[in-house]
């Protein structure tokens, strides 16, 4: 057994199917089409990893509006950066966009090394698929790519059996798009066979009638669209728990940590934590005595890929507490602070008027 499934048409065939239904079809008006450097295509393909075009398209032209270039986006500091970041969720990549720029304005001279495949795709956040967009989408040199659309066309233009993430599987994978890739067209063609997958051969049930390549699809062929491709193997998710403290003070404002650089929401605002309620008061004795506790509120859960965090959001109130410290803050939700905050402290810092520090009632 090969490597690599036999093509399903000639590369010629392919691509001028392909690039005629994205003559009549494809997307042609997103911002990020208009004026193709390097930079707007790199923020564009980070931004879409995970994440649907229509979530995008905004948030890309905030950013675009604030940093404009890459030497404006590497002098801001993370926090801003995180701020704009903020709802797109997956912020290692936000972090990493920030690192990248930072690498091409110290040590490219500002200028990303699209030359160089190798040399693109060891910067922060960019691996050989988006390494391949870049150089295709804003040089217009054969580059190839792999993003999750592109893997889900293939596998079921050629009924691949296995997770894509396998290694075995995704060389497969490789060889074919290398093997369909053209030398001409490539901007277009590169944005062909992102729409394609996005458009048409969807997640869940995709739009056979209308697909160019539905009359030698093996997956259509035998009524298996749904099969192809294969899920990861599933783990049960684990659950881990939280307390997060609603400490204000006599302003209203509400207390802050930012978190470690790596890690869980690494580099964001959040409330401070702790993993039950003696670690909490623990903290308030030593840190702020005299601090007055309302009753716990109803846990909610917020899942991640890897586990799910139930949290208890702690309402608190204190007079006053010196030395924060510069890894705290005071934040006001009235006048809030342009930093980056993780998803679930934002929608509770939004629910604020809800949190009152009524007495329990008694027995």
């Amino acid at each position: 057994m090969t490597d690599t499934p036999s093509p399903v048409l000639a590369p010629a065939t392919f691509q001028r199917r392909l690039l005629d239904w994205f003559d009549a079809h494809g997307r042609h008006d997103l911002p990020w089409q208009c004026r193709r450097t390097p930079y707007r295509v790199w923020v564009s393909e980070i931004m879409l990893q995970q994440t649907q075009v229509a979530t995008v398209i905004p948030y890309f032209e905030r950013f675009m509006a604030r940093f404009p270039d890459v030497q404006r986006l590497a002098a801001a500091e993370q926090d801003e950066v995180l701020h704009l970041w903020t709802g797109l969720g997956y912020y290692a990549r936000g972090r990493n966009l920030h690192k990248a720029a930072r690498v091409v304005v110290d040590e490219h001279g500002g200028e990303f090394p699209v030359h160089s495949l190798e040399a693109m795709a060891a910067l922060p956040g960019i691996g050989r698929s988006t390494a391949g967009a870049i150089v295709a989408q804003s040089e217009g040199r054969r580059a190839v790519i792999l993003d999750g659309n592109v893997k889900r066309s293939l596998t079921r233009l050629h009924a691949i059996p296995g997770w894509p993430g396998r290694p075995a599987v995704e060389r497969r994978l490789w060889a074919l798009a290398e093997h369909y890739t053209p030398h001409e067209r490539l901007a277009d063609f590169t944005q062909a066979m992102m729409d394609l997958g996005a458009t048409l051969c969807r997640r869940g049930t995709p739009e056979c009638g209308r697909c160019p390549f539905n009359d030698v699809c093996l997956a259509h062929a035998r009524g298996e669209e749904r099969r192809f491709p294969e899920s990861k193997p599933k783990k049960a998710l684990p659950t881990r728990t939280t307390r997060m403290l609603l400490l204000r003070d006599a302003r209203g404002r509400v207390l802050l940590e930012q978190r470690p650089p790596s890690g869980l929401w690494g580099g964001l605002w959040s409330l401070p934590q702790f993993d039950d309620a003696p670690a909490l008061e623990a903290w308030l004795d030593s840190h702020a005595p005299g601090s007055e506790l309302a009753p716990a509120r109803s846990p909610f859960t917020h899942v991640f890929s890897h586990f799910r965090l139930e949290i208890t959001p702690q309402p608190a109130r204190v007079e006053r507490l010196d030395a924060i410290g510069e890894t705290r803050r005071w934040y006001d939700p009235d006048n809030p602070d342009a930093v980056g905050l993780a998803a679930p402290v934002k929608a509770l810092l939004a629910s604020l008027a809800t949190f009152t520090l009524d007495t329990p009632p008694g027995p």
